[in-house]
């Protein structure tokens, strides 16, 4: 997919997300974390409405912290455009993930360029519901996420829901953030 003109004040690489209001991201499935049951280093692509590859995203963690701290691990996601060029640094510490624990919510940094951080995703204390809050560079509340009851998926791919295309492009990193941590 040939990149679109950048907006102004863009940093590289995310001219992409300027015309998308919609994101689809999918997990690339490894065979011999299937049939083994160990935890490898995770892969998603991230592709437009129209099934067009507009990033990859890459896992770095290391092997004892998958394998045994689960959903609740640490991880550094480095999103690169189509050109290998590394444009979107997530990075989430080591947090509990126990409803009766407030005081370890999750949270996640988005570094645009990497780096350079541009938002936040951190997690509302809630008994049973997931809630999240997005925030600028400041830790300024902009935008606030609701999750569903139950947290349930047969399969490895998220389907985000619309966001208005003229949400601010360091926003929508921040929001396609969101996804790896919820």
């Amino acid at each position: 997919m040939p990149a679109p003109r950048p907006p102004l004040n863009c940093p590289p690489g995310l001219e992409y997300l300027s015309q998308l209001d919609l994101i689809l991201i999918h997990q690339k499935i490894e065979l011999a974390e299937v049939l083994l049951g160990f935890e490898s280093n995770n892969m998603y692509e991230i592709k437009n409405r129209f099934g067009q590859r507009i990033y990859i995203a890459a896992e770095d963690t290391n092997f004892c912290n998958r394998n045994c701290c689960g959903p609740s691990r640490s991880f550094t996601l480095n999103v690169s455009d189509n050109m290998g060029r590394e444009v979107i640094t997530l990075e989430r510490p080591l947090r509990c993930s126990s409803c009766c624990c407030p005081c370890c919510l999750q949270e996640l940094e988005i570094q645009v360029p990497p780096g350079v951080p541009v938002g936040y995703v951190t997690q509302i204390w809630h008994p049973y519901l997931p809630k999240f809050t997005i925030q600028n560079e400041k830790r300024e509340d902009l935008l606030k996420i609701t999750g569903p009851c139950v947290v349930c998926t047969c399969t490895a791919d998220i389907d985000f829901k619309q966001f208005p295309r003229d949400l601010d492009i360091k926003m929508k990193a921040v929001m396609l953030g969101a996804c790896f941590l919820i």
